[in-house]
């Protein structure tokens, strides 16, 4: 069957009309014939087995019962009535009972009629009965499409309030199988069936929505699995090798003076095996015509800054600019600053422009910028203005990407005349079954080791009745000459609430530490920016020795003497963010702490995450059991929550069908890139078809 019956509007399917049709629009944003195929069950209830009453036990377990009613009457009760049948089959009798629509249920029944009734048991002395079962005609239920297992399909209140029941769903599937005789096209070539003995698409689609058996169920969920896997794969790996071969680069053919003097002479620390294999596969990435979309990542401390420098001075060496950007004023100040020190007395410019900067000192950067005199540019959102001209961008730096929007992002490529490269970092680690799907466009290096002489953070967890104990370590901690920060939970919704937590806090800490033996800043979101900046930089000078505080400082604050970090509340806290936070520790050569406080009353969930905090230091294991904690969308942030709409697919669940579909789908694109062979022309007409409606696009950024 042509792929254009999957078009028609729901409307034009018998049984539905314009209200059903725009309900189901509304609440489930089912338009066409093809959106109601894909709506997939949530589970099945088993209707492959028919019991007879003297089988049954008292397990509460739904069964499926073929006899006749002998027997109807309506009983009185304190509140109301309820309608009673008797119905059996031969070996016994159970008690069919109906509490609401007894009028239309009475006068539908019939006597002595063979009927199937599905439902839940209960017991009641000696009895059995079931309340509002599922009722079918034995001759009704023998005619219609035989569903082995009933599907449960995803449903609202609304739906349930308009009569769209589960059943009214299930009806409308066995009609739209009627009506296009289930003759669909097959997707996939006949090399992937026969190597994954896959079920023709046909036949997965009539056994995802009416399994014969849990085995045909099974085949049919790999079935589509992999296939959705498969195209969005397909659709990634296609951009990429599209971007290389259509989007020339600069060649950086040079590794010159600036890169070899610094490496020779500048470097402060060994480069870890890491640091090389990454600046590497940059230098290779450079070194061609294409243009390069490389993403870094690399754990808090894991010396991104050092690779990211080193590729600005291939840039440079090749006479091209390199810019930085970073998405908050504080992190682009703290990437200038370890820039200028790293470069030391090198001969290079390099500037700062963040949305502070003043306007004498602006157009004065913009002229240095233009006639070619200023090699790096650090800055903020800034950047991006149009005012804003390099004379020849070669190499531009994303820091904290998820920060920045697709357009704002696409200003940089337009910066120069041939896109620069572009290197995305992030500290956030990305588990590798997420960076597959969100960043399969991106080539992805991963720095997997810390520098030498970092010494792993200690993180214990605390009850907040051991407080006295932790006041008294961080007083020990203080007279070593460190400094502590202090961090509350914020959330959005309950500023208010969150704000008298902090300052709560913050009292009970000056009465602890009072002046004038220890200084105490505080920094929160209701302050204005220039108060802000100033108590963190009396913090970062070491004029206070405590820094009490939101999450405002969870990216940014780079102070090597501190050397704890407390975490109140810390149930309260995602993992990536308690991650992060303990990362603003343990910069220096010291020992350092993380200590989370938290009440006794802790979910099942809470645990789990304060747990793997005091395990491990891995921010990649971290995220990855964050990612079987919280799922993919909720894990990049509600901005980016929709990437991963998969209708039946589970990245995580599904890991080894995601790798085997990616794997197959780059073979398949290295052997036969615009799928002309005959043997890929299923899979060339799906493809075409997906691009075409956008249904993969809401796969990916």
């Amino acid at each position: 069957m042509q792929s254009g019956v999957l078009h028609t509007p729901l409307v034009y399917l018998k049984g539905v009309g314009p209200n059903r049709a725009e309900t189901l629009k509304t609440e489930l944003g089912l338009e066409t014939f093809g959106d109601l195929l894909q709506l997939y069950p949530n589970r099945y209830l088993d209707k492959t087995q028919y019991y007879k009453i003297n089988q049954l036990k008292d397990s509460g377990a739904d069964v499926q019962i073929v006899g006749k009613i002998v027997h109807l009457k309506t009983i009185e009760q304190k509140r109301g009535k309820r309608l009673e049948a008797s119905f059996v089959d031969g070996t016994g009798e159970i008690k069919l009972v109906w509490f609401r629509s007894q009028k239309w249920i009475r006068e539908n029944l019939k006597i002595n009629e063979p009927y199937v009734v599905f439902g839940r048991i209960n017991r009641y002395g000696g009895t059995f009965s079931m309340p509002h079962p599922e009722m079918e005609l034995l001759k009704e239920h023998q005619a219609g499409l035989k569903i082995g297992m009933q599907p449960i399909y995803p449903s609202t209140e609304k739906l349930s309030a308009k009569g769209i029941t589960n059943r009214a769903v299930s009806k409308m599937v066995q009609q739209l199988f009627l009506e296009t005789k289930a003759n669909f096209v097959e997707t996939l070539s006949n090399g992937l069936i026969e190597e994954f003995k896959l079920m023709a698409k046909a036949d997965a689609l009539l056994n995802i929505h009416f399994p014969k058996s849990q085995e045909s169920l099974a085949k049919a969920q790999f079935r589509l699995k992999f296939e959705e896997l498969f195209f969005i794969q397909l659709q990634l790996l296609s951009k990429k090798a599209a971007r290389k071969k259509k989007i020339k680069g600069l060649p950086f053919t040079e590794v010159g003076e600036k890169f070899n003097d610094f490496f020779k002479n500048h470097l402060p620390f060994e480069l870890t095996n890491a640091q090389k294999r990454v600046i590497k596969e940059i230098r290779n990435d450079m070194g061609s015509s294409a243009q390069m979309n490389r993403l870094l990542q690399g754990d808090v401390g894991s010396g991104k800054t050092i690779v990211a420098l080193m590729c600005m001075l291939l840039a440079i060496d090749n006479g091209f600019q390199a810019c930085l950007m970073a998405p908050t004023e504080i992190l682009a100040q703290q990437h200038y600053n370890g820039l200028k020190d790293l470069l030391g007395s090198m001969d290079l410019k390099i500037a700062l422009l963040t949305g502070s900067t003043k306007r004498a000192e602006r157009t004065f950067l913009h002229n240095q910028l233009e006639n070619g005199n200023l090699n790096i540019l650090v800055g903020t959102h800034a950047v991006l203005e149009d005012k804003v001209h390099f004379k020849n961008l070669g190499l531009a730096i994303i820091d904290e990407q998820h920060r920045f929007g697709v357009a704002q992002r696409s200003k940089l490529w337009h910066k120069n005349e041939i896109p620069p490269h572009i290197l995305v970092m992030t500290a956030t680690p990305i588990p590798r079954t997420l960076a597959m799907s969100l960043y399969g466009d991106l080539d992805i290096s991963v720095i997997d080791e810390l520098p030498p002489g970092r010494k792993s953070i200690k993180t214990v967890h605390r009850f907040d009745t051991n407080r006295l104990k932790v006041f008294g370590f961080i007083k020990d901690e203080i007279r070593k000459g460190r400094q502590i920060y202090i961090v509350y939970p914020l959330i959005q919704e309950s500023e208010a609430l969150d704000y008298k937590d902090l300052m709560d806090g913050y009292e009970s800490i000056t009465r602890e530490f009072p002046t004038p033996d220890y200084q105490i800043s505080i920094v929160h979101g209701q302050m204005k920016p220039q108060d802000k900046d100033y108590e963190m930089e009396r913090f970062v000078k070491g004029e206070t020795q405590i820094m009490v505080a939101t999450t405002v400082i969870e990216v940014g604050v780079n102070v090597l003497n501190a050397s704890v970090m407390i975490i109140e509340s810390a149930e309260r806290f995602g993992l990536s963010q308690l991650h992060q936070l303990r990362g603003r520790v343990g910069r220096g050569a010291e020992q350092s702490y993380c200590i989370l406080m938290t009440s006794y009353k802790l979910s099942e969930d809470a645990k789990t995450r304060l747990e793997t905090m005091c395990r491990t230091n891995d921010g990649f294991e971290i995220a990855e059991v964050d990612l079987k904690l919280r799922g993919p969308g909720d894990l990049m942030g509600t901005q980016q929550s929709g990437l991963l709409n998969l209708k039946i697919a589970d990245i995580i669940k599904d890991n080894p069908i995601l790798k085997s579909a990616r794997y197959h789908a780059n073979q398949i694109l290295k052997n036969d890139p615009k799928l002309e062979k005959g043997e890929n022309l299923p899979i060339r007409r799906a493809y075409a078809e997906l691009v075409k409606d956008k249904a993969i696009w809401g796969y990916i950024s």
